[in-house]
């Protein structure tokens, strides 16, 4: 499963059964903390997922910043509640990505935040899974 973790959202794709293909699944608003691991926790047993891959937004010049600070305290949040291997993915560029592809498919600028953050999550996972692929 992988995850786009923001601050208002979190974007969730799964793989195939091959681990091939990345497929967004789910946009998460957030609420609290608790309910938001509850959602995956949720996910995570509903599709039998046994690896996180979480992006992890650093900067241009590959460093941590806050936002990567922010993202690595929920996993550790995650990590209390859920007993999962989670490994994280560079997510520099996947919204940009994420936002050309949506502009390709001709979806309305005012339309596309509902699917940004999941799309991605897909990018995320899909990286990982190629880089997996290729050893």
């Amino acid at each position: 499963m992988g995850l786009d973790v923001g601050d208002k959202t979190i974007g969730v794709a799964l793989s195939d059964p091959m681990f091939l293909l990345a497929q967004p699944i789910e946009t998460i608003k957030r609420k609290k903390v608790k309910d938001d691991i509850k959602r995956l926790k949720e996910l995570i047993d509903e599709n039998e997922v046994n690896l996180l891959v979480v992006g992890l937004p650093k900067n241009m010049n590959n460093s941590i910043g806050p936002q990567s600070m922010k993202v690595m305290s929920f996993v550790d949040l995650i990590k209390k509640d859920i007993d999962i291997e989670i490994t994280y993915e560079d997510e520099r560029m996947t919204t940009i990505q994420s936002e050309a592809v949506l502009i390709d498919m001709k979806v309305r600028r005012e339309n596309r935040k509902r699917y940004i953050d999941k799309i991605a999550a897909a990018f995320i996972l899909q990286t990982y899974l190629d880089r997996r692929k290729n050893g």
